[in-house]
């Protein structure tokens, strides 16, 4: 995983617009945000997860503790970089990240996709896309964040069937990334069904997920906007799967829903609250590696 720690957290003004899971706040949190950090890290590290930690002392990337939106890895060694929608994130993309996985495992080909932005085209990565590795599909909801047309050109190149459709709201608000409303386990899948626009659009993702082998557990508004779509399953040091979300999170499922996780998996919340603020959480704040050792 990498994972990079704010010195100078706030959440970001540029993003405020289209994001509603994020919060103002007047409080200075960074002190707060860099310790939750700190806290992912030494808790992933402890179950056996092999984590990258970097960190940003600056003060002119606000959302750079969301590191899986400018980048993604894959199997066979090949990198993807995004294209981002606020311009203040752009200068997320460092390049001693990308350094230190050639360094460390085996990359075959880096694939920039963020020339595109002055054409106005953005796909901000496993935030705009959840990935089932598995299955090679892509789910994607449609927003100022993830155009279709680039989700098909990645799909193309990376090779997953792209699942594209629009969600929002019970205020009628666009999501603004895939990933705050769903999450594709290998026996389970979180998502927010009742955002899904059109019943029979519903539907199909639904019947899509199924076809895959997965349960469903199906998330209400009030949980999604709780981040509990927000999670990612991992392996620890024994190889057992876990699932990773937030404290928020997993305050918001019911006992049956946390009975169904724990049939295949181990749910281990962490506290993220100061990073929520930013309208992103655990799983956000994750960047996997698909990569091979070197």
């Amino acid at each position: 995983m990498v994972l990079i720690r704010p010195h100078h957290f706030t959440p970001n003004p540029q993003t405020a617009a289209d994001n509603t899971f994020q919060r103002t706040t007047d409080e200075d949190v960074s002190r707060a945000a860099y310790d939750a950090c700190t806290r992912v890290a030494e808790v992933l590290q402890r179950e056996g997860v092999r984590v990258h930690l970097f960190e940003d002392e600056g003060y002119a990337h606000p959302d750079s503790v969301f590191p899986n939106n400018w980048f993604s890895t894959h199997a066979g060694g090949r990198v993807a970089v995004y294209p981002m929608y606020a311009e203040n994130r752009r200068g997320e993309r460092r390049a001693d990240i990308l350094e230190m996985l050639k360094s460390e495992y085996r990359v075959q080909e880096v694939i920039d996709y963020s020339g595109l932005e002055p054409d106005g085209l953005f796909l901000e990565g496993t935030g705009a896309m959840v990935l089932d590795h598995v299955s090679r599909i892509a789910y994607a909801v449609r927003s100022h964040r993830c155009d279709p047309v680039l989700v098909e050109r990645f799909c193309t190149v990376f090779g997953y069937e792209p699942v594209v459709f629009d969600a929002a709201d019970t205020d009628g608000v666009p999501i603004y990334h895939t990933n705050v409303m769903m999450c594709i386990g290998t026996d389970v899948a979180l998502i927010g069904l009742d955002g899904i626009v059109g019943d029979a659009r519903r539907a199909e993702v639904a019947a899509r997920i199924r076809d895959t082998g997965r349960t469903i557990i199906s998330l209400t508004p009030d949980q999604v906007a709780h981040f509990a779509g927000n999670a990612l399953e991992l392996r620890d040091h024994a190889g057992e799967r876990i699932m990773v979300m937030s404290e928020t999170a997993h305050a918001s499922l019911t006992p049956e829903q946390l009975d169904t996780l724990a049939q295949t998996v181990r749910v281990l919340p962490i506290d993220v609250a100061p990073i929520e603020l930013a309208g992103g959480s655990v799983r956000c704040m994750l960047a996997g590696i698909h990569l091979d050792p070197r």
